[in-house]
């Protein structure tokens, strides 16, 4: 993460994120496969090793090997969108490319989808932040989950209950990140907030599924004549 300051000095926090050159793999049509979607894969600097099958699976795209690959749906305007030619049955062919300026403006708000960061094995109060139990002296209550159940009935634990465990390294969605800022010519993305995952991390991002509204500025009028009650 880092700062950007806005044309006002506003600062806004905001974390950089590189966001391609990513690669149509493959396509799959409604006509083949029944659905519309692209599997991508980020390029990177550091070469990948693949085995024999994967190797032919780029080679028949005419795309080197990459350590990533995600499939998404496609909308069906997708390809007019990106500036590519249309396909049969309105999609991308393997090959092109997806560029973040091509994809993404700012200003729009935008979902990252990441694995959030790993804690280990972690108690109640930490996990599902409990409160705890009081720390005074005598004490002998203070981070326990408590009672989980009645003895007779129903005679078990219930599922769902909060208990100690792993906390972390999950599937996590941030919703609602605006873009801040859009650098086309290095394929970095400037979205504000945080994201999931530690640092060098992969993350999915996609256009909010739930744009929230911009907010505006309020303007509070003032009321004409004196106060309730008369005059002064």
């Amino acid at each position: 993460m880092t700062q950007l300051f806005d044309e006002d000095g506003t600062v806004q926090p905001v974390t950089v994120i590189k966001a391609g050159p990513c690669v149509v793999v493959q396509a799959k049509t409604a006509s083949h496969d029944g659905y519309e979607a692209v599997q991508l894969a980020l390029v990177e600097e550091r070469p990948a090793r693949v085995n024999k099958a994967l190797a032919g699976h780029y080679k028949k795209a005419n795309v080197p090997p990459t350590r990533v690959r995600r499939e998404v749906k496609l909308h069906p305007n997708a390809a007019a969108a990106l500036g590519a030619p249309q396909q049969a049955g309105g999609g991308l062919k393997a090959g092109d490319q997806v560029l973040v300026n091509a994809v993404f403006t700012k200003g729009e708000r935008v979902d990252v989808i990441g694995v959030s960061r790993g804690h280990g094995f972690q108690g109640v109060v930490k996990r599902h932040h409990f409160g705890g139990g009081a720390a005074t002296h005598g004490s002998m209550f203070h981070r326990a989950p408590g009672s989980i159940g009645a003895s007779s009935y129903p005679s078990r634990v219930v599922k769902g209950m909060r208990a100690a465990g792993r906390m972390g390294g999950r599937r996590t969605t941030t919703l609602n990140l605006r873009v801040e800022k859009v650098d086309g010519d290095n394929n970095l993305l400037l979205v504000r907030g945080a994201v999931p995952g530690a640092d060098g991390g992969y993350v999915l991002i996609r256009k909010a599924v739930a744009a929230k509204p911009e907010p505006q500025p309020q303007v509070e009028k003032a009321a004409k004549g004196g106060p309730k009650g008369g005059k002064r």
